[in-house]
């Protein structure tokens, strides 16, 4: 089976407290990244400055060289911030010492990968299509091809392939596939979610990937 293509990269995460550090690594892999983690400001700024790094995920407030202090120094690798600094002074100062984005604590860990995927998008020039078993996926011209053989989509179900890829492993709820497919909070009826499932699974023959979640969702499984 093959698993190219769109957000597979290598990432190093620059964050002290290990249960978060854990945690953005463990989904992240889940999602297809190769994760590397240090947990100060110095091991962070030696590691960042080898290079080799497709996103760098910073926190701002670390032992030794704070975040801000580390990216003055980083001068191509893209970087988000992951921090508890909220006020808009910081935000505007990280973004203006060139991050490509500004993430603050608490977070949910899937806007966090949804995030990592804009970045890399933007930035990652391999990111441009997926393939699994029999199927590839390009993101740019928005085409599916099976066995070599074009399978038209519709927009929002090209839409719902995409976030499924982008977060693969991951269980999504209803409410959350709603949000970033049709990109609106919406309590109650959420069948709209299961028909457009229901059709990728026709259409592409993929049943066995797109799993029902009990009480939940779907998960992509790869």
């Amino acid at each position: 089976m093959q698993k190219r293509g769109v957000n597979v990269a290598k990432i190093l995460i620059v964050e002290d407290e290990r249960a978060i550090n854990d945690l953005v690594k463990f989904n992240l892999e889940l999602v297809g990244h190769e994760c590397y983690q240090v947990f100060d400001g110095e091991a962070g700024l030696s590691e960042a400055l080898k290079l080799g790094y497709d996103l760098i995920i910073l926190d701002v407030m670390l032992p030794g060289y704070s975040g801000f202090e580390i990216m003055e120094r980083i001068e191509k690798t893209p970087v988000i911030f992951v921090t508890a600094k909220t006020s808009p002074e910081d935000k505007i100062k990280g973004l203006r010492l060139g991050a490509d984005d500004y993430i603050t604590k608490p977070f949910d860990i899937i806007e966090l990968v949804e995030r990592v995927k804009a970045v890399l998008r933007r930035t990652k020039s391999d990111s441009a299509h997926f393939e699994f078993d029999d199927i590839r996926v390009e993101f740019d011209n928005r085409r599916v091809y099976k066995n070599g053989n074009e399978v038209i989509l519709k927009p929002r179900e090209f839409d719902l392939l995409e976030v499924l890829i982008n977060n693969r492993n991951l269980a999504l709820s209803r409410e959350k596939l709603l949000y970033l497919v049709w990109e609106f909070d919406y309590e109650g009826d959420t069948r709209t979610v299961d028909v457009h499932i229901q059709r990728l699974r026709q259409k592409l023959g993929i049943s066995d990937r797109i799993q029902t979640v009990y009480k939940t969702g779907y998960r992509f499984e790869i």
